[in-house]
């Protein structure tokens, strides 16, 4: 008789509450330091606290991966039990976190860490995809294996409205971040070969380039499975998230479109009025 099954995720997967209850998925939280306090992502400090903090004294947090010990500590507690565990990680290429995992997954029996090559909602569209196995019936070693060979059709993408914050995180310099306000130009970036790079530049007011952007990532799309985030970063009017969400709908007809708000992990880059549409393609 094969083990329990248990599909787990850091922090950065930005996955709503309902849908982490609904999926029993386990979430390891990373750590978000603010000069000498340290809280953790999505429990005890929220994208909100951080413009709020921004916005007082100028001041941006740093993340930081869960270490060894917390990634043992917390795989233990599903092991013990007699449970397997298949982990999911941002894109190692961002974070520590992959690495540290698999050095705690190798003291035990049965943890598959699997590097995302994702960030945000583009880890939680696998960590759905990994629970919706499990209630299939297969194993944890063929969990991991189908999810390793499914990142590459994964569509995460954001349109920015400002570059203050990639700024301030020293990702862009304060020329082009004046070029680009001047010239209202928002930048679109996608996660390729497990990095962010930017692939298209819109122009004009924000309302207008959510919709450009939404309608260009849809176009032609056929979507695996039936999952579709629309994630933003805070600060965006109810009404233009549920415009947007109509059109989702009407692009993509039969799909389950999700909205989610980014975790500080991905807005304190991103900053506020960040839209993401992010999918599995077929």
């Amino acid at each position: 008789m094969s083990k329990q099954t248990v599909i787990t995720s850091d922090s950065t997967c930005d996955l709503p509450a309902e849908l982490l209850e609904r999926y029993s998925i386990h979430i390891i939280p990373l750590t978000i330091t603010l000069g000498e306090e340290s809280f953790l992502d999505g429990e005890q400090f929220t994208p909100a606290d951080m413009y709020r903090r921004y916005r007082e004294d100028g001041t941006l947090p740093k993340t930081s991966a869960p270490g060894y010990q917390q990634y043992l500590d917390f795989f233990t507690q599903f092991t013990s039990a007699g449970c397997e565990v298949v982990h999911l990680t941002i894109s190692s290429e961002l974070s520590a976190s992959y690495n540290n995992a698999c050095l705690a997954a190798e003291t035990l029996q049965g943890v598959h860490v699997v590097d995302s090559r994702m960030l945000s909602n583009g880890v939680g569209l696998l960590a759905l995809e990994g629970a919706e196995a499990v209630e299939g019936g297969r194993s944890a070693e063929e969990i991991a294996g189908h999810l390793n060979a499914l990142t590459g059709k994964v569509q995460t993408s954001f349109v920015l409205n400002t570059l203050e914050y990639m700024r301030k995180g020293g990702r862009c310099s304060g020329i082009t971040a004046f070029g680009a306000n001047l010239l209202k130009i928002k930048p679109a970036l996608m996660m390729k070969d497990g990095k962010l790079q930017v692939y298209k530049k819109y122009r004009g007011g924000i309302a207008g380039v959510y919709r450009q952007y939404a309608e260009d990532r849809l176009a032609g799309r056929r979507i695996h499975g039936k999952h579709v985030f629309l994630v933003e970063s805070g600060e965006i009017a109810p009404e233009t998230l549920d415009e947007l969400e109509t059109l989702i709908r009407e692009r993509l007809p039969g799909c389950e479109t999700h909205r989610a708000v980014a975790g500080c992990t991905i807005s304190s880059h991103c900053g506020p009025q960040t839209l993401g549409v992010m999918f599995i393609e077929e």
